[in-house]
């Protein structure tokens, strides 16, 4: 199963969100992750883009990374990151993409994979970044640490520059905890509190092959930005802020360029603006009411799913997917979305929604993308 997305604003750089699903539950997963890489090759080739993130969702990470990364070794062309959230349709492995053309690209010496297309920005790209300290809270201070250290290497910083993270927690109904008071304690000495901004972010549950490796994180940031390019979405109609509960993540997060808006949405659940989970033990009033929450937060941004390139969907309760695909197909029919089997940060949360988009914009007080 083959989704595409497209933004073209006519300029030189066009946008793909690809998202590539197996369908033959039968085949192996050798046969399944060549089934994959085969479809996306011819599709990339075709589409005459570069690639600039790619993300594997596995079924069993301790036994199917290794394959996965040994065949992208030969062909690594972009940011890479591989997590254990399995595709609910009953296969081993799904991909997102994500493309443009008249860029380039090249990983630096730092580990960071950077994608440019005019002097005046660089996009910076981290992907499966992990370790093995001994306890979530301590690995997530590593993690953040080491990543301060390599945005500072490119005349970088945290507050100003990082517009989007990913924390997959194993066992998050255990270890979120140590995520979040380790997030908000290096947030604070990089001034990211309430009374200034935080980062648009997903943390949900997610397992590395490593079972000791309690964290992966992958980031963006873009250098060469201007502070008021960056804008945070809030939806107080609907949402609550995310330090009213202890948690410091954006709800949504644009960035304007000379030509185009960029839309990064969080982890959106089925939440009011009290903080409270709505509609508990109730999939299809929580997906709804997720969906709300999203159109609010886009709404805030002068957009709405129209201009929705790409939708990751994780449910707690695999036996909830058939309901919650045929929803998505009813509401989403040319939008390339991914349903995956990963816990949400609370218990009560049966779902949660992530998506990106962009929207042909003209700023002529900054530089084009």
């Amino acid at each position: 199963m083959v989704r595409i997305s497209c933004f073209d604003n006519h300029t030189d750089v066009k946008e793909y969100h690809v998202m590539l699903q197996i369908t033959n539950p039968h085949l192996d997963f050798q046969e399944q992750l060549i089934e994959i890489i085969n479809a996306y090759t011819a599709i990339r080739k075709q589409l005459n883009a570069t690639s600039v993130f790619k993300r594997y969702f596995l079924s069993d990470a301790a036994n199917q990374s290794d394959e996965v990364l040994g065949a992208e070794t030969e062909n690594s062309d972009c940011a890479l990151s591989v997590i254990q959230q399995p595709p609910l349709n009953g296969t081993k492995i799904a991909l997102w993409a994500y493309l443009m053309t008249s860029i380039t690209t090249r990983t630096l010496a730092n580990g960071l994979f950077e994608v440019a297309h005019n002097t005046t920005y660089r996009h910076l790209w981290t992907s499966n970044a992990y370790n093995l300290e001994h306890n979530a809270e301590y690995q997530t201070r590593l993690l953040l640490n080491r990543y301060i250290m390599q945005l500072t290497e490119e005349g970088c910083n945290l507050s100003d520059h990082c517009i989007r993270t990913w924390f997959f927690v194993n066992d998050i109904d255990n270890h979120y905890q140590g995520v979040v008071k380790a997030r908000n304690d290096v947030f604070y000495t990089q001034n990211l509190t309430q009374d200034t901004h935080f980062i648009a972010s997903t943390g949900i549950g997610g397992r590395q092959a490593n079972s000791k490796a309690y964290v992966q994180m992958d980031a963006y940031a873009v250098a060469g930005l201007q502070a008021e390019q960056v804008h945070y979405l809030y939806a107080l109609d609907h949402l609550n802020r995310t330090s009213d509960y202890g948690v410091s993540f954006e709800r949504g997060t644009t960035i304007d360029y000379g030509d185009r808006r960029h839309i990064f949405i969080s982890g959106t659940a089925s939440i009011d603006k009290e903080g409270n989970i709505l509609y508990p033990h109730d999939i299809i009033r929580q997906t709804k009411r997720m969906w709300e929450n999203v159109e609010s937060l886009l709404q805030e941004a002068n957009c709405t799913f129209e201009n929705i390139s790409e939708i990751t969907v994780y449910l707690r309760d695999p036996a909830d997917y058939e309901v919650v695909y045929q929803m998505f197909e009813e509401k989403f029919p040319s939008t390339p979305f991914l349903i995956v089997g990963a816990s949400v940060c609370r218990p009560g949360w049966l779902i949660e929604m992530e998506c990106m988009g962009a929207k042909e914009m003209i700023h002529p007080q900054y530089p084009d993308f």
